[in-house]
């Protein structure tokens, strides 16, 4: 097991690439179950989340082959159950559901556990999946899904408790694509991975039309073939460079960005007084630390409102910026474990029924620290990047579940930092 050593104080500066979304790497691995031909699927993030789904779809008998950021699955002959050994390390194994039920008529997936940042049920995939005609049985601690009669086009509505599910909607997205008939989905997620699912989707032959939009109508297909695709950047990674940039930065570059997906966390930043500046094709940034940084309100949306994802992150930046910031989070009210490790660090916040309240102090001091989640762990290693000292991240796997090589990252831009084993 590793952990993070970083030492704060040294400014970071100079350009890095982005990597692929892991977020939208999943459900596509997934969707290439779709098919017997050949997938090839380019610039999947090297992190343990695509590990493990590359794992499962050898497990359920593809062949898969990887190599420099490239994968090529050959799904011509799986089996309709998902390895459990696997499925329980990832809670996006969901995904799978959708693709093995179009494909087989059956699927046998294992009930993801509790989740630190709050619960995250899957009702909303077995009821879309039941509206088009599957029967869902929970034995053993597996959903079981069948079809024996084939998958049939409908209207289904996915709005839930919280708003849109995004896995929910590309799991109906995908199993649609084989049914017989047309399929809309209103209250879909508009999310940026839900439109680059869709697309690799219509590469393969199918036919999915509004994503993007909260309806999307997709009509069946006898068959879908392979493709080649290449993954949308990672919104979620370049925002947390961004807030890095912000925190620590003379002047920081991010290469193959999409502006659009970043527009507000783009928004908070320049409200907040810092720089972003895109060039004329909008891929790529340069973030500059403002010489005056001020407090900002900040509450997550579905897309294209303010991320859930990125809500930590701010977090760590208002830590230290003069005068109160708010931050309130609606999709995961829960998702505040962060908060209790930068307090260790001298942060002065205050959680109350899902908002965090967030009194800029002078510095942070380096502490021992754990990481509960991917998003709290990148909070983390941001704010220990100006705290006086050497902060010691632990658990640092949850952070490799979705940020690519982040310590060589940060060392090419400057930071001192090491990961060194626990």
């Amino acid at each position: 097991m590793d952990k993070l050593l970083v030492h704060g104080g040294t400014p970071i500066h100079g350009a890095i690439t982005i990597s692929g979304s892991k977020n939208a790497s999943l459900p596509i691995l997934a969707a290439a179950l779709l098919t017997e031909e050949d997938v090839v699927v380019r610039r999947v993030p090297d992190v343990s989340d695509t590990n493990y789904m590359v794992q499962i779809l050898t497990g359920l008998g593809a062949d898969v082959e990887r190599f420099s950021g490239t994968v090529r699955i050959t799904a011509d002959d799986i089996t309709d159950t998902a390895p459990y050994d696997i499925v329980r390390r990832m809670r996006a194994s969901v995904c799978m559901m959708g693709p093995l039920l179009a494909r087989n008529g059956r699927c046998v997936v294992a009930l993801p556990g509790g989740c630190v940042i709050g619960d995250r049920p899957v009702d909303l995939h077995i009821r879309g999946l039941e509206a088009l005609g599957a029967k869902a049985e929970i034995e053993g601690g597996n959903v079981i899904l069948s079809a024996p009669d084939g998958l049939h086009g409908t209207t289904i509505d996915l709005c839930g408790e919280n708003g849109p599910t995004v896995l929910g909607t590309d799991n109906v997205m995908m199993a649609a694509t084989l049914a017989e008939g047309t399929t809309t989905i209103t209250s879909a997620a508009c999310e940026p991975e839900v439109v680059d699912l869709a697309e690799f989707l219509n590469s393969m032959g199918a036919k999915v039309t509004g994503a993007g939009t909260p309806t999307i109508t997709i009509e069946g297909v006898a068959k879908l073939h392979g493709c080649v695709h290449n993954v949308i950047p990672d919104r979620i990674e370049a925002g947390t460079f961004m807030v890095a940039a912000a925190l620590a930065g003379e002047g920081v570059t991010l290469r193959r960005v999409h502006e659009g997906h970043l527009s507000s966390i783009s928004a908070i930043l320049r409200r907040a007084g810092h720089q972003v500046k895109f060039n004329e094709s909008g891929d790529a940034c340069t973030i500059h630390r403002g010489d005056n940084p001020v407090p900002a309100d900040i509450v997550t949306e579905p897309y294209p409102g303010y991320p859930t994802d990125m809500q930590a992150q701010m977090t760590a930046l208002f830590a230290t910026t003069p005068g109160t910031s708010q931050v309130t989070d609606t999709i995961f009210p829960q998702r505040f474990m962060h908060c209790s490790e930068l307090k260790r660090m001298g942060a002065d916040i205050q959680v109350h029924e899902g908002t965090a309240t967030i009194k800029g102090v002078d510095k942070l001091s380096a502490a021992p620290v754990m990481a509960s989640d991917l998003r709290a762990s990148a909070a983390l290693v941001l704010a220990a990047l100006t705290a006086e000292g050497t902060t010691e991240i632990n658990r640092l796997y949850h952070i490799d579940r979705g940020y690519e090589h982040i310590d060589e990252k940060l060392e090419a831009l400057g930071a001192n930092v090491e990961r060194v084993r626990a």
